[in-house]
């Protein structure tokens, strides 16, 4: 069986001798394996692929003996995750996701879709993924919210999309999901955060747009970064156009920052991330 082994923990002399020897001594065999020290912060973080047959508990427990103390250790079978989707109107990013997920190119099982407006129940449809809509109308945040984390009560899943979720998320709803909640941001932050990052951008008169996937906190449109990419206009565009330029790179990052989440491949350390 193939297992992916995250290290996250002070930097100390000899870190990947003894997880080295641990692997080897439970009768595991490295697949691939990649390193990383942030020595501003004295900061060791290991990403590796094993292949054998291994008590998941025991392994863990010994590596916790070895390593330094504050050590975030995950140990875990290769597998899909499992997500949901919030959308509101918009079907660019949830249509790209639905097609890959279709064809399984996608690391993750598409628990459901839950979104403020009916608009994209037909597109759901196609794919045979359960749909709820949850309306905001004439209700608060707070009460909309809590209709929908009754929602989410009922699904078991490791992370929650937010394919153009058009709302904003208070910050006791986040503290439920840390490190669990990913955005498409219509820009490339930390430029143009908010609302309209489009028409921002045609005012300042930028020659590049772009999109940021990140992770949601409390902080809106500042959570730590997982990639970013921009496409080239110029004067002949208006804010529309951009918008509909911006749509491409906007599905393309939000589908390589999940390829990386769901891989295992990302770290999270304060509000930066490190990717291997």
């Amino acid at each position: 069986m193939d297992y992916i082994l995250k290290i996250d923990c002070n930097d100390e002399k000899g870190l990947i001798l003894r997880v080295s020897e641990i692997v080897f001594k439970h009768g595991l065999n490295y697949v691939s394996t990649s390193e990383f020290v942030d020595h501003e912060n004295s900061r060791f973080y290991m990403r590796a692929v094993v292949v054998g047959q291994v008590n998941t508990i025991e392994f863990q427990n010994t590596l916790s003996a070895y390593l330094p103390s504050d050590s975030v250790i995950f140990f875990e079978a290769i597998k899909k995750k499992d997500i949901v989707i919030l959308a509101t109107k918009e079907n660019h990013c949830l249509g790209d996701l639905l097609i890959k997920h279709s064809s399984k190119d996608l690391n993750a099982n598409i628990l459901a879709i839950i979104a403020n407006h009916d608009t994209l129940r037909p597109l759901s449809d196609k794919f045979d993924i359960p749909f709820t809509c949850i309306s905001a109308d004439g209700l608060d945040r707070v009460e909309h919210e809590k209709l929908v984390l009754k929602e989410l009560e009922k699904y078991k899943f490791d992370y929650m999309v937010l394919a153009k979720y058009m709302r904003i998320l208070s910050p006791d709803f986040v503290k439920r999901y840390p490190k669990k909640i990913i955005n498409i941001h219509h820009s490339f932050l930390p430029a143009f955060i908010g609302a309209n990052p489009y028409k921002q951008a045609y005012e300042r008169g930028v020659k590049i747009i772009g999109a940021t996937a990140h992770f949601v906190t409390d902080d809106l449109d500042e959570g730590p970064i997982i990639t970013q990419d921009v496409i080239r206009v110029n004067h002949e565009m208006n804010w529309k156009d951009m918008q509909k330029a911006g749509r491409d790179v906007e599905k393309v990052v939000l589908s390589n920052a999940l390829e990386l989440v769901f891989d295992e491949r990302v770290f999270v350390y304060d509000n930066k991330t490190v990717i291997f």
